[in-house]
């Protein structure tokens, strides 16, 4: 296989690969959006493993080095950036403690679950 045809057998490759992602994270619900993000951070520890290897390896090229390095920052901050969103999205469905001493509000709803008619109180 020329070099001219492998080239142009990976850009299809990953032209391909774009247009499904964009498909496929485009259909993907704001109640999923969450798990996804757990999923793509876990998928990054890959890469940073691979970019750790590659930084690694025993070439004297600077360049491969340099990538390598760079490969490693990046996907460390994505990482870190995935944990931190993916927190700050659990943390709205958390249940929120009352402070000590205040009494929660009370039931806007009458027991038969209509609401509470408020009435001045009578002398």
């Amino acid at each position: 296989m020329s070099h001219g045809l492998l080239l142009a057998f990976e850009v299809t490759i990953l032209v391909l690969a774009i247009f499904l992602g964009f498909e496929v994270i485009s259909k993907v619900p704001t109640l999923l959006h969450t798990p996804l993000m757990s999923g793509t951070n876990a998928i990054h520890g890959i890469v940073i493993v691979g970019a750790m290897l590659v930084a690694g390896l025993g070439h004297k090229d600077t360049l491969t080095t340099v990538v390598g390095l760079v490969a490693v920052v990046l996907a460390s901050a994505n990482v870190v950036g995935g944990f931190v969103v993916t927190d700050r999205m659990l943390e709205m469905f958390r249940k929120r403690e009352e402070p000590a001493g205040e009494q929660p509000p009370p039931d806007s709803r009458s027991p038969d679950g209509g609401p509470v008619r408020k009435t001045p109180p009578t002398q």
